[in-house]
């Protein structure tokens, strides 16, 4: 935290701060341009996750354009390969170029201590107030302790608003709990996060895996990707087989065609997000979902019919016992590297399943008193993005973060209704995250400019509320803020706050039966 010797009286140094220059900041930056934001990013580079948690063989998980900014076209967008994560960070600096956004950046400036110095009573911190309050009030509301290159020096910044895009991932890793004297100390080898993974150079990751027996711990997307690292480190007789350990199973889709169809027309069409439930539906509408339950059904069992035909899940007991669509609806689905399940034929991959594991000098030991010898064990286990909110934001807010749900509640995804002048991009997920955090940004952007009115907290207390009840009957992995199943009616009410017109297409043909992208929220007039 920074200290009370280091603050000197500040004044109002731009209207909004912007916290992270990841996609969401950068996104956020370009529709407030006008205000003249600063954005303070921690970090030498723009990128966020894409520039500091990826591995040298991460890619994008969508095509080109369902990630790409409205008016910003990727130059090859119609080359059907996944883009890579140097050609994603390009395709970022490439947009803030265009724009002019590099000037409003300031980097190596990391956020180490938010202060709330607005009206007190007009926050009131019950929660108790009718309106949200003046979002620009032409006065400072916040003052933000900035470090600069790693110094012993804290900046202070005062602010009228706030817009957080330190997102979900990255800096703050999450470690499994170990039962005394069965943690990492008591291991010979090596223990890393995928986190400490990912600094590390193309050279000094082959030189940690080559020959090594290697247990990923994980079986989402980073733990897949690192499996498939290991394998190519490990290639020849020399090589050793690298075990994905993993207690919750998620289905993989090795491409998006299923069964001769493209993948949107299940699940990103508006006619497909009919049969799935949605916040503020009237009563006819929760009837029809009822009435057309066997059909949403009936579309899960028929793509986990086609996974299940494509790759070996049962052949290795990665059948998860869950639907498809619950992973969907909670954004777990991953895609399967290419030859993932080659490898795993000819030994180089290795799968154990176990709820509970903890280490021994020599590796890795499961409640069935099996064990897994192991020279190198690397931690696929997430991240704690609400730490690194809990580390800058004080005290009465820091404390609404803790949610019995565990999902931020957020107004239109943006919008903590009992934290005043502060909004959150990046903290909703869906198929294209980029296309969330924009449009978020867009809204945002409208707020700001007063073009229309927040409801009161206690109606966009109980819209949040209503969300994360759909996302409890909706998948048991609830625990993320995932719209994927919504997404278009999520968007459909940002126009309406907008003023925009909600059906975006040319023709009720296409507005029924073609995907919802980036391309379709162009800016109006």
């Amino acid at each position: 935290m920074a200290t009370q010797q280091n603050r000197e009286p500040t004044s109002l140094a731009s209207k909004i701060a912007i916290i992270g220059a990841g996609v969401s900041g950068i996104a956020a930056a370009k529709q407030l341009s006008h205000h003249n934001p600063i954005v303070f990013e921690a970090s030498n580079s723009i990128g966020g996750v894409w520039r500091h948690c990826s591995y040298h063989s991460t890619k994008l998980q969508s095509s080109r354009r369902d990630y790409e900014f409205t008016d910003f076209h990727w130059p090859d967008r119609d080359n059907p390969e996944f883009p890579s994560h140097v050609q994603i960070l390009d395709y970022l600096h490439s947009y803030a170029e265009h724009f002019d956004l590099l000037k409003y950046i300031k980097l190596n400036s990391k956020v180490v201590e938010i202060r709330f110095v607005g009206d007190r009573e007009a926050a009131d911190f019950g929660g108790l107030a009718v309106d949200y309050g003046t979002l620009m009030p032409g006065q400072p509301v916040w003052e933000v302790a900035v470090q600069t290159n790693e110094s012993d020096t804290v900046q202070w910044y005062a602010f009228e608003f706030i817009v957080v895009c330190t997102g979900k991932y990255g800096d703050v890793p999450k470690i499994p709990a170990f039962p005394r004297n069965k943690g990492p100390e008591v291991f010979k080898g090596k223990v890393l996060h995928t986190l400490d993974y990912c600094k590390l150079d193309q050279e000094a990751s082959v030189e940690l895996l080559k020959g090594k027996k290697v247990a990923v711990v994980g079986y989402k997307k980073s733990a897949i990707d690192l499996a498939m690292e290991c394998v190519e480190a490990n290639q020849g007789p020399e090589g050793q087989p690298c075990t994905i350990v993993l207690r919750t199973l998620h289905w993989t889709v090795p491409h998006y065609w299923i069964w001769g169809l493209p993948f949107f027309l299940f699940y990103s069409t508006r006619f497909s997000q009919f049969f799935h439930e949605r916040p503020n539906q009237g009563l006819l509408k929760t009837l029809l979902c009822l009435m057309f339950s066997p059909m949403r059904h009936g579309i899960s069992k028929f793509i986990e019919s086609y996974l299940l035909w494509k790759q070996p899940l049962e052949k290795y007991g990665l059948k998860p016992e869950h639907p498809f669509v619950e992973d969907i609806a909670s954004c777990q689905m991953a895609i399967m590297p290419e030859n993932f399940f080659c490898e795993a034929d000819k030994g180089k991959i290795r799968f154990k399943r176990a709820s509970e594991w903890w280490f021994w000098d020599r590796g890795i030991e499961f409640e069935d008193n099996s064990i897994l010898e192991a020279d190198v064990v690397v931690l696929a286990t997430g991240f704690d993005g609400k730490k690194k909110l809990k580390i800058i934001l004080p005290e009465p807010f820091r404390s609404l973060l803790d949610y019995p749900s565990d999902i931020m509640p957020l107004y239109r995804g943006t919008i903590h209704p009992l934290i005043p002048n502060m909004a959150f991009l990046g903290y909703v997920e869906s198929l294209s995250n980029l296309h969330s955090s924009e449009i978020h940004s867009m809204w945002l952007s409208h707020l700001l400019d007063d073009k229309f009115k927040l409801p009161s907290i206690e109606m966009m207390l109980s819209q949040t509320l209503k969300e994360i009840e759909l996302m409890k009957r909706s998948t048991r992995f609830y625990k993320r803020h995932c719209i994927s199943t919504y997404s278009i009616n999520h968007a459909d009410e940002m126009c309406k706050d907008i003023g925009w017109s909600s059906w975006r297409k040319k023709s009720w043909i296409s507005e029924a039966f073609s995907s919802y992208g980036s391309e379709d929220y162009e800016k109006e007039g």
